[in-house]
């Protein structure tokens, strides 16, 4: 069993005054006024926490920046390991949601650490969890897989909605992106319930993205679609900018796999603003690289295409993202390809004759 979702990262009296589904513009403003009006170092830590989150949401990463250090400066001012952890937390999500992978393990990395000797179970699970996340996103699933799996029971021996959730869409990621639909499918499938249940509104609206996105690859254009614009109705809702844009970006792709090039052109090239906007460079990469497969599906110079995937591939070595840089690596060799002839059609002369073939649609 489990309750309703809540979020341990709104602390204090930020805590009674915020739920897990306040829109993040009213989080920014709560928090803010409570930083302003904070009398110690530990309630200044908290509020800074809060103005973190709300900022990195809204794609607002400098803003973000300055309030999680701070939260961090305030919190060892009042030498509360705890607070600590949770700002490092902070800044290892932000790190990761700008594509500095490396810097944000290590932050994880001492957050769980700090977590571990305050006796803060959440801020030890958040900590573990954004070290999972972190491995999954740069396409290390065997050394994170068990992680995310330990983590789920946590979550469902303590009843707290939105780890399972998070853990659970984490796992089926992990299926879905290594070939196993069926299986990721019912995991999704079962984060959007639960989340619905638990009044999560955030997660059931990337769960239902992850629902879509596995619809659409078994051909199930429409539904996912409909998901995708029930989910995106939440992101509006909640001021959920990223968690928007991501969307975009999936629904490009849901585009995209139904040979409808023209229509993932246009969602590509508006994720890519979004991202470009609240400076994400893993989404701008991944909507450049959707971008440039719709470009050469309509008839892109093939040399254009190639040299846009080599610049690619070092953003996605650079980033550490495996899964991302091996989908480059695939596109390329089928626009390189050599193209196999036709069988021709009898002629009396019986001459043959063939004409390249179309690369086929992925």
């Amino acid at each position: 069993m489990y309750g309703k979702a809540f979020a341990p990262e709104y602390q204090g009296e930020l805590g009674a005054a915020l739920s897990v589904n306040s829109s993040y513009e009213e989080v920014l403003a709560t928090a803010s006024r409570a930083h302003a009006d904070a009398g110690t170092a530990l309630e200044r830590s908290r509020a800074a926490l809060a103005v973190a989150e709300a900022n990195r949401r809204l794609g607002r990463v400098a803003d973000a920046g300055d309030a999680w250090r701070e939260s961090y400066r305030s919190a060892r001012t009042a030498g509360d390991r705890g607070a600590m952890a949770w700002a490092l937390w902070s800044g290892g999500t932000l790190a990761r949601q700008c594509g500095s992978l490396p810097f944000a393990r290590r932050l994880l990395t001492h957050a769980v650490a700090l977590a571990d000797g305050s006796g803060d179970r959440l801020a030890h699970g958040y900590s573990l969890a954004g070290l999972a996340e972190t491995g999954r996103i740069q396409g290390d699933y065997a050394a994170v897989a068990e992680l995310h799996e330990q983590l789920l029971a946590q979550g469902r021996a303590h009843g707290e909605a939105r780890h399972m959730v998070w853990a659970m869409s984490g796992i089926a990621q992990m299926h879905r992106n290594t070939g196993g639909y069926d299986k990721a499918l019912e995991l999704f499938e079962e984060s959007v319930r639960i989340a619905a249940e638990a009044d999560d509104f955030r997660g059931r609206a990337w769960s239902l993205r992850g629902v879509a996105d596995v619809l659409s690859v078994q051909g199930q254009t429409d539904r996912a679609l409909d998901l995708l614009s029930e989910a995106e109705t939440i992101c509006r809702t909640m001021d959920l900018a990223s968690a928007l844009a991501y969307n975009h970006k999936m629904r490009a792709n849901v585009f995209y796999r139904a040979g409808r090039y023209e229509s993932a052109r246009e969602m590509y090239t508006l994720s890519l603003r979004e991202f470009r906007e609240m400076q994400e460079p893993r989404g701008v990469a991944l909507s450049r690289l959707g971008l440039a497969k719709s470009r050469a599906r309509l008839g892109r110079d093939r040399d254009e295409t190639l040299a846009e995937l080599g610049s690619l591939e070092s953003e996605f070595a650079r980033i550490g993202l495996r899964h991302a840089r091996d989908m480059v690596i695939a596109f390329r060799a089928e626009l390189t390809a050599p193209s196999a002839p036709e069988t021709p059609a009898p002629r009396c002369d019986a001459t043959t004759l063939g004409s390249p073939a179309v690369p086929a649609r992925s």
